[in-house]
């Protein structure tokens, strides 16, 4: 959502005429058009993200292999840290030119939606932090293969260990017994001689 503010606020409000003397749409801060095609960039790569990596974890149970559950994983964290690091370079660049901008009586109309901009980016940082944070824990718990092989254990929390699938659960009463010898032992087989030391 944060994503979508921000390059919704730019694309929207943040072209604006200087002056009615000058008719083409400059970007508001500080007429560098860059800060305006990087923040609009940054947002619409966390926006396609953020529906791929919501799809992943849509199916995520559904994926049978263990080296494909640890990639998507690997990936979802990389990404995560990857957007967080575009976010802080967006906020520190669209402040500094924010600040550097001179406030004509066009550029005052588009000043809300620069200032949503700059805010919203700012929170994108930490959301994506969170969820980079997030990425990793899952990672972390992967490694004891919980994570990754989930199908054996049930959706409820507190539901116990499934028992062996072959047994009743029940402890049998009987004991083994083994059945009678049908032949006396002889003290010197048939065929065998004993050696005389």
């Amino acid at each position: 959502i944060f994503s979508i503010v921000v390059f919704g606020s730019i694309v929207n409000e943040c072209y604006v005429n200087k002056d009615s003397q000058h008719p083409e749409l400059l970007c508001i801060f500080n007429e560098n058009e860059s800060a305006c095609s990087y923040g609009i960039a940054v947002g619409l790569i966390a926006f396609f993200g953020c529906i791929f990596f919501f799809v992943v974890d849509l199916y995520f149970q559904q994926i049978s292999s263990v080296k494909d559950r640890k990639r998507a994983v690997l990936l979802d964290l990389g990404f995560s840290g990857f957007v967080a690091f575009l976010w802080f370079v967006a906020f520190c660049f669209l402040a500094n030119q924010w600040q550097r901008t001179t406030l004509t009586r066009g550029f005052s109309q588009g000043a809300d939606a620069a200032r949503a901009a700059i805010t919203f980016s700012f929170f994108s940082i930490i959301i994506w932090v969170v969820l980079a944070l997030r990425a990793l824990q899952r990672y972390r718990l992967g490694t004891d293969m919980s994570l990754f092989a989930t199908e054996q254990f049930g959706t409820d929390p507190s539901a116990s260990y499934p028992g062996y699938p072959g047994g009743s659960g029940v402890e049998s009463t009987e004991t083994y017994q083994s059945p009678p010898f049908t032949e006396t032992l002889e003290p010197n087989p048939k065929g065998y001689q004993v050696p005389a030391y």
